[in-house]
């Protein structure tokens, strides 16, 4: 048995968007257009109005009901979408007064989020949001059941049907969390097995369609969906990332944020946001050319602390300056010298030479802190000149050094060493030195270029 049904894509649809005087119960008029389109409805008419308060009956006054009924008539309407989280009573009396169906916000964002799950955790997390969003709303259209099942093959121990269905969504819901219980656990073993290589996760984060999947495929030459439309990504994925640190680095394309999440899609998704929290480093990414960027930046940082990440390292990744005049890609730096924000554009890949640059000095701060060694933090962040004596039996390392295009000048002994002259970290200079047939000859300060 079906509990819920998506809408089918195409249907004519009208938006009711409503300003109040709380500010935390406004929302964007813009953005819900965007949502709506993103699920795939058309929309036929726009309801604007302001209220004090929400009505308690209908959410909306009866005036603007009239001219609801009206227009559904006129545009032959066949749903009416609130930028609003509607309760399950407020939900069931416009449908009766309306006629016809109606959806909030966070039914929208579910439907957008079912349209968009490809993996079978992700569709098991979006089902378990359904289900929960459903269980509050299941005497909507229910009413003619509200007796006592009958008739042959029917009778059973005296419930209702209604008792029925939440007793098999309840059922339900225990075997989607028992499987995710599982899923959580798998992810927490590959993270315990990343920690214990010592490997670096940096996971992007930010606000729907900032453009944290266009990034991450120019970083890592993946082939991640990515289009300019709200949730374009629900799955996690995961590739290597090429940044010269002392260990292995892993970038996490995640789900976007939004204003007012849901509650239930937070829950639902927390293994997946998990690995938000157990980051080495957050990418922030956040579009420059967004007038309300701020505003973005508060909620994405409200969601982080919800799922306890709001203490993990951030680096804000403004992007999108393609947009913007004059605007040049840069770093920008707190006192001490560490980047805070980077200035690029992933769409023309200005300033992603920077971005490398600004995570690889994080990640070594990182690195240092771990080893107690915070106060060398400068030294260990840029790379210095040196240089090795490589032995013919080291062949693997000269190759390596040539691959990784740290060498700048190499000259042949007559004994067969190879005298390189390179540019890198101190520690991976340390690494490289603990090899054999490897030497340090000379290091930063008896070369300079």
């Amino acid at each position: 048995m079906e509990f819920f049904e998506r809408p089918g894509e195409g249907e004519r649809a009208i938006l009711v968007h409503l300003d109040f005087q709380v500010e935390d119960a406004r929302e964007e008029l813009e953005e819900f257009k965007e949502l709506v389109l993103s699920a795939g409805a058309e929309p036929v008419a726009i309801v604007q109005g302001s209220r004090r308060a929400p009505d308690p009956k209908y959410f909306i006054g009866g005036g603007k009901a009239e001219e609801i009924i009206a227009i559904a008539e006129v545009k032959e309407a066949e749903l009416v979408i609130f930028n609003h989280a509607l309760s399950p009573s407020q939900e069931r009396n416009l449908e009766r007064l309306l006629k016809c169906r109606v959806l909030d916000r966070t039914g929208l964002i579910l439907d957008i989020f079912a349209q968009r799950a490809r993996t079978h955790e992700g569709k098991l997390q979006v089902e378990l949001a359904q289900l929960r969003h459903l269980s509050t709303r299941l005497v909507r259209g229910w009413t003619h059941l509200e007796r006592q099942k009958g008739g042959i093959g029917l009778r059973g121990p005296g419930e209702t049907q209604l008792e029925t269905d939440r007793r098999l969504i309840g059922q339900r819901i225990k075997q989607l969390n028992k499987r995710l219980e599982k899923v959580r656990r798998q992810r927490e073993d590959r993270r315990r097995s990343r920690r214990k290589a010592m490997v670096h996760a940096v996971s992007l984060v930010g606000y729907t369609n900032a453009g944290k999947s266009t990034l991450f495929n120019c970083l890592t030459d993946a082939n991640v969906y990515a289009e300019d439309q709200l949730f374009a990504t629900l799955d996690p994925t995961l590739r290597k990332f090429d940044v010269e640190t002392e260990f292995d680095t892993i970038l996490i394309d995640t789900v976007g944020f939004i204003r007012h999440l849901p509650h239930s899609l937070v829950a639902s998704f927390r293994s997946t946001l998990e690995e938000t929290q157990e980051a080495t480093l957050l990418m922030h990414i956040i579009d420059a050319h967004d007038d309300g960027r701020h505003e973005r930046i508060y909620e994405v940082n409200e969601v982080l602390k919800e799922v306890g990440a709001h203490e993990v390292p951030q680096l804000e990744v403004y992007n999108k300056i393609d947009l913007m005049q004059e605007a040049e890609p840069r770093i920008d730096r707190d006192e001490l010298g560490r980047p805070l924000r980077v200035w690029i554009s992933a769409k023309n890949g200005d300033g992603l030479d920077l971005l490398k640059q600004a995570v690889t000095e994080l990640l070594q701060w990182q690195e240092a802190k771990q080893r107690g060694e915070e106060a060398t933090f400068g030294r260990l962040s840029s790379r210095q000149h040196y240089q090795l004596k490589i032995s013919p039996m080291a062949g693997r390392l000269r190759a390596e050094l040539f691959d990784r295009e740290m060498v700048e000048s190499e000259n042949v002994l007559e004994n067969g060493d190879c005298l390189l002259d390179i540019f890198t970290w101190p520690r991976q200079m340390e690494a490289f030195c603990r090899q054999d047939g490897c030497e340090l000859i000379a290091d930063n300060d008896a070369i300079r270029l």
